[in-house]
């Protein structure tokens, strides 16, 4: 597996981090920012870029912006979400639906 010189960067007006080697976008993951919670939808990694760490770059700067945020998350991209099950020291971050429904 290649080593790559890959920068995160937080491109708010589209609302996801992106994956850059050098001018080229090898990836980005989506995300939904509210006072209360993020939420990511989705992650994708441009196919030269597959296998190689940039998706879990990704995942990292969105999980370590949300922890910086003090927010929990909503991992519903499917790669976010086995991510996050790989990497036990994220769990803190993992949203937990706390209502109750009254009987």
């Amino acid at each position: 597996m290649d080593q790559l010189d890959i920068a995160v960067v937080d491109v708010p007006e589209l609302g996801r981090f992106e994956a850059r080697q050098g001018e080229r976008r090898a990836g980005f993951a989506d995300y939904l920012r509210s006072a209360d919670l993020v939420v990511l939808p989705h992650t994708e990694v441009e196919p030269e870029f597959e296998g190689r760490g940039v998706g879990g770059a990704l995942a990292r700067a969105a999980l370590d912006d949300a922890r910086a945020r003090e927010l929990p998350v909503l991992a519903t991209c499917p790669f976010i979400a086995g991510w996050l099950g790989r990497h036990p020291e994220y769990a803190d971050l993992i949203y937990q639906n706390r209502s109750r429904v009254s009987d």
